[in-house]
């Protein structure tokens, strides 16, 4: 309490992505952040953070200020000017990051993914019923921890026999150890191992072809070149991590809010038709890449704050999608909203290449389960969740069943 007014003084607003709090619930403190610093700095970490929706939009469409040609994440073991060599296209500026975007893109067109639903399906169900006979199981390792490492593992071409592992190496590259500002040892071990991985996938390739997008990634010429074993690996690697990982979350995120929300939750179930709704909500209540980094590069004034040249900007997606001003009671979970503003996929030039297909596996995934399931319990105690600096989701949902 202050001597003089007798009111509680609010606590210091500090945010730091690798905070095991700001995982728990990053949701309270993005709201001090749009109400009190729009432009956020971390002098100890060295970056700059935007929180409101129209920043961050404005953010992402304006590549000629704001570069990923360092990254999207802050640690040190994943920023720099090799962290293509990692992450692929998306630490690439126009115009390199745009011919090769176009060349790997075929693969994950609106039109192209519209023939995987029912190969889609087929995954979904292979371990859907399994986890339904038994009557309880882990919603993410028995599920959707599953489905999204199949679809992938099948574009690439990792065979069905190595996929367990590659998740769990996967997993691995993004936990975070607390108090650990940096990629832990045993991640950086698993990003090795799956690199090396991928290194003899790829010489496998080049000796025979298969039908495959590895195949396909070896045959492409970019600036009349074609790519390197390095680029095609780095490619691979950008999908285990982010494509797999940011499925697996949304799937374990809508299951999760629907049962902390019944009001809410119970409404895919009395109709199928609202499974849309469901993944759209979640996505925009609780998204799966909660923030991403980008270099400014010029100075720039924001809300009469001067962010310099070089500066690290972390952009909030998960704070975007909570504001007020685009979202009334943004904090209410709502399958009945407008979500068409969400910004959950980025936009512009970076809008997520996999965003069509990560809506088509939420999609099947999730429409499968409510034709099956006309209920569901989850044990709270034994709910564990994730630990990562950009991604945010669960690591355990034990969950029992109730059969149509």
């Amino acid at each position: 309490m202050t001597a003089d007014t007798g009111r509680a003084t609010a606590a210091p607003l500090t945010y730091s992505p690798y905070a095991y709090d700001i995982h728990d619930d990053p949701y309270p403190v993005y709201a001090r952040l749009r109400a009190e610093a729009p432009v956020y700095r971390n002098d100890e970490l060295d970056f700059w953070a935007l929180s409101r929706h129209a920043d961050l939009l404005a953010a992402f469409r304006n590549v000629d200020a704001f570069s990923n040609a360092y990254g999207v994440s802050l640690e040190p073991a994943a920023f720099g000017p090799d962290a293509h060599k990692m992450m692929s296209f998306l630490a690439l500026d126009p115009p390199r990051h745009t011919r090769m975007r176009s060349l790997v893109g075929k693969g994950f067109a609106p039109s192209r993914v519209a023939t995987m639903e029912d190969r889609v399906r087929e995954i979904a169900l292979e371990h859907l019923g399994p986890a339904l006979e038994r009557g309880s199981f882990d919603f993410i390792a028995d599920f959707a921890g599953k489905v999204p490492m199949d679809v992938i593992s099948e574009l690439v071409g990792v065979p069905r026999a190595d996929r367990a592992e590659v998740r769990r190496l996967a997993d691995l590259v993004v936990h975070r150890e607390e108090g650990v500002f940096d990629v832990p040892a045993a991640g950086m071990e698993s990003a090795l191992t799956l690199v090396a991985y991928y290194q003899a996938m790829v010489d496998d390739r080049r000796r025979t072809r298969r039908d495959d997008l590895t195949s396909d990634l070896l045959d492409v010429e970019l600036d009349g070149e074609k790519l390197t074993d390095e680029e095609v690996i780095a490619f691979l690697f950008l999908m285990v991590v982010a494509g797999n990982e940011t499925t697996t979350k949304l799937l374990g995120n809508a299951w999760y809010w629907g049962w902390r929300n019944p009001d809410q939750g119970t409404k895919p179930f009395d109709d199928p038709g609202r499974v849309g709704d469901w993944i759209e909500e979640t996505l925009r209540f609780d998204t799966s890449s909660q923030m991403v980094l980008r270099v400014t590069r010029t100075s720039l004034d924001l809300h009469g704050t001067t962010v310099p040249e070089g500066g690290r900007v972390l952009l909030l997606i998960g704070s975007g999608n909570r504001d007020e001003s685009v979202f009334p009671e943004a904090d209410r979970y709502d399958l009945d909203r407008d979500t068409s503003k969400l910004i959950s996929f980025g936009s512009g030039r970076h809008f997520c290449m996999g965003a069509p297909l990560a809506r088509l596996e939420a999609r099947v995934g999730l429409g499968e389960l409510v034709e099956r399931v006309r209920g569901y319990d989850i044990d709270a105690d034994g709910v564990e969740r994730v630990h990562s600096i950009n991604v945010r989701g669960l690591a355990a949902l034990p969950t029992t069943v109730r059969l149509r």
